[in-house]
């Protein structure tokens, strides 16, 4: 049976990501907690579009030296403790202070060699996307996308590609179908009218169901070529995954739908009807017209 596998949030953008076993959809259509934080260019003036986020809000795009550290975090009580490699002293931070967020920038700046500033943001936060929603992807995606590279795993492929709902008991590029034209599961052929009519998804059951209707496929950036763990990047990464995503590209998906190849995952968006409600681990996946 379709199911929510596993929840992720990335509370501080561009850093590691924690796994929960419930989370809220937020008024603003995205995850509690998700992206709340981010270290952000200090002469930057408010960062609000999608444009701001992606080039004033640090991730994995801006450097790689985010791959030097691994970082947990405490949702009760805002703490993001650093442990950086080489013998380092591990280090925590307050980001629930101006205080803590301000020695969180001094500390980091100086790793990264860049000046950034700790930043909080209110819901939709510092997504990429703040008129979308949540990212979703299967579990059988990231085990196919892992088998076309050696030595990658599934944990890689999860870590490599940060989505926030990852669905379990469905098959690889499940996901792609929720966007563009209906088609029908054995045919290339629309099954309904011209036009973007994919279906959607609701998690949970009765009154308190979340629906999650289809926004647009990931287009990848450079993070998932690296190693989650080092940093180094795989040779010929994003042609090996063109390659392999045409080949296993499913038939009842809408290729017209999907600008270029390299994508995987689906941006989704949680209509306001369903906003302010929870989803779980566990909790079953149905698709809905």
């Amino acid at each position: 049976m379709a199911h929510v596998e596993r929840l992720r949030l990335y509370p501080v953008k561009g850093l590691d990501g924690i796994e929960v076993s419930s989370t809220r959809i937020t008024a603003a259509g995205t995850l509690a907690g998700d992206r709340e934080f981010a270290m952000c260019d200090p002469e930057a003036d408010a960062i609000e579009t999608g444009a701001d986020m992606q080039t004033l809000a640090y991730n994995g795009k801006q450097t790689d030296r985010i791959h030097d550290v691994r970082t947990g975090f405490d949702p009760e009580t805002n703490a993001l403790t650093v442990d950086p490699k080489g013998g380092d002293e591990r280090r925590s931070f307050d980001l629930s202070t101006a205080a803590g967020r301000a020695e969180a920038s001094e500390w980091f700046g100086e790793f990264v060699g860049d000046p950034v500033e700790f930043r909080r943001h209110e819901p939709p936060a510092f997504v990429d996307r703040p008129d979308a929603g949540p990212s979703v992807i299967s579990t059988a995606t990231l085990e196919e996308v892992a088998s076309w590279f050696d030595g990658m795993t599934v944990k890689g492929a999860r870590r490599r590609l940060r989505a926030n709902v990852e669905v379990g008991g469905v098959p690889a590029f499940w996901e792609d179908r929720f966007v563009g034209e209906r088609r029908s599961p054995d045919s290339r052929t629309p099954s309904g009218n011209a036009g973007d009519d994919a279906p959607a998804f609701v998690v949970g059951e009765g009154d308190d169901a979340v629906r999650f209707e289809g926004v647009e496929p990931c287009s990848r950036c450079v993070v998932p070529s690296r190693d989650p763990e080092t940093g180094d990047p795989l040779a010929e990464f994003r042609e090996r995954f063109v390659e392999r995503r045409e080949a296993t590209f499913p038939e009842w998906a809408d290729r017209d739908a999907f600008p270029h190849l390299y994508t995987v995952m689906l941006i989704s968006q949680v209509p306001g009807a369903s906003r302010e409600r929870s989803i779980a681990v566990g909790d079953a996946v149905e698709v809905r017209d």
